[in-house]
């Protein structure tokens, strides 16, 4: 009943090893989990860890102790783990605020990203798909728990603020789609949008990228699979439905709240938990497949809801559904930490020591099988729990995407 859509939600940590801080402030009061994390480990065997290349950071660093940013997930930017200097330009230190003074707005920022190529592989065994299309890097969404995160730290970004405010931006995505898509070497399959960003965030209303992509596929009636939290995709009905002929899309709607007051500091930038059930009440009516990601999963804090989601998603028209649990993997462990500081102090051991039970005293674990669901009385109770809410809800399974439609433009030529 997961299939493709088991990606969504992730959980682990990455941790900063303690150094001299000499010449800067320290705020006890937000110390941080330290504990290894999974990546950071080359085996364990026999209760045994084995180092591997460990991640030491270049300062030591505590989260600030300043308020949450309206409209954003992270509240400050944690230090690159490529990069030697790190200066974080929302410092307390440096923006040398007056204590009666509002802090600045972080504005958004685009940056062209001329990339060759637009459809990403993998072979993890455990997200079942193969290939995926992403219109931009980074995502304003700002959801906390976004396991995509640390992604940014390879264009030279942070995990943090950076993540939600430099957004990379492929113009070029439905042109070099059409060329991928038309080489010989294409072996038809579904793709999926997207696998770390989404392919519907704000700007995607004025750039349409998303939607040239899928006038491309569309044309070429390759299966594509959409995973979004934005009804901005309702938008695209008309080719939705042109593809949904062909038996090739589903839509999934990921829902990870039904509370709004949870939703607007989780996933500050995302339709509302009811804009998305009317997202789902739209596919359906247009006739189109569609289903629901309970994901992530937020153990002591989201968990009781997952039959209501199924509940409220099954009323509203969701054929399928899946889930994931949370993943905190490097800089996103510390930024989730200092996100439950903010907003459920009161919560935070209760969360935190769940989901260290259900990662093998981690809070991640990347083991293959593992990552997506956890493990022990916890993560069973979860997958009972949702077993029996998509029994009760009347959910199916996954519908099988086909390619037996797909058809490239030299093929439509030769007709001629």
């Amino acid at each position: 009943m997961l299939a493709w859509g088991q990606w969504i939600g992730f959980r682990a940590i990455g941790e900063a090893t303690n150094r001299s801080t000499r010449g800067r402030v320290r705020f006890p009061q937000n110390v941080l989990d330290c504990r290894l994390c999974s990546c950071e480990l080359k085996g364990v065997s026999n209760g045994t860890k084995t180092a591997k290349k460990k991640f030491v950071s270049i300062v030591d660093e505590t989260p600030p102790p300043l308020p949450a940013t309206r409209g954003r997930g992270a509240s400050w930017n944690p230090a690159n783990r490529f990069e030697k200097l790190h200066v974080d330009l929302c410092d307390a230190d440096l923006l040398q605020l007056d204590p009666n003074e509002e802090r600045p707005r972080r504005r958004t920022e685009y940056f062209r990203d001329d990339t060759k190529s637009i459809i990403t592989r993998n072979n993890s065994p455990d997200v079942g798909f193969e290939t995926s299309v992403n219109p931009y890097r980074g995502c304003e969404h700002g959801c906390i728990y976004c396991y995509a995160r640390p992604t940014h730290e390879y264009l030279g970004f942070s995990a943090g603020l950076d993540f939600e405010s430099k957004i990379m931006v492929k113009t070029n995505a439905p042109q070099l789609l059409r060329a991928e898509l038309e080489s010989p070497r294409w072996q038809p399959q579904t793709l999926v949008m997207s696998g770390v960003t989404d392919p519907y965030q704000p700007v995607e209303r004025k750039l349409r990228i998303t939607r040239g992509c899928l006038e491309v596929l569309a044309k070429f009636r390759n299966p594509v699979a959409v995973i979004t939290k934005n009804r901005l995709v309702t938008r695209d009905v008309d080719l939705l439905r042109e593809l949904a002929d062909c038996k090739a899309v589903a839509v999934n709607i990921s829902v990870t709240s039904l509370d709004p007051n949870l939703q607007r500091v989780l996933e500050p930038r995302t339709s509302s938990p009811e804009a998305r059930l009317d997202t789902i009440r739209q596919l359906r009516a247009a006739k189109i497949p569609v289903g629901v990601m309970v994901a992530p999963i937020i153990p002591g804090l989201t968990d009781h809801e997952g039959p209501k989601i199924l509940e409220a998603c099954a009323e509203a028209g969701a054929q399928f559904a899946g889930y994931t649990i949370i993943r905190l993997p490097w800089a996103v462990a510390p930024l989730f930490e200092h996100w439950l500081d903010g907003h459920f102090p009161d919560r935070k051991e209760k969360v935190l020591g769940r989901i260290r039970h259900m990662r093998g005293d981690r809070l991640n674990n990347s083991q293959w099988h593992k990552r997506m669901t956890g493990e022990g009385i916890f993560a069973e109770q979860i997958a009972s729990l949702f077993e029996v809410g998509c029994r009760r809800a009347g959910i199916s399974e996954r519908p099988k995407l086909s390619t037996a439609s797909f058809r490239r433009t030299s093929q439509q030529l030769a007709l001629f």
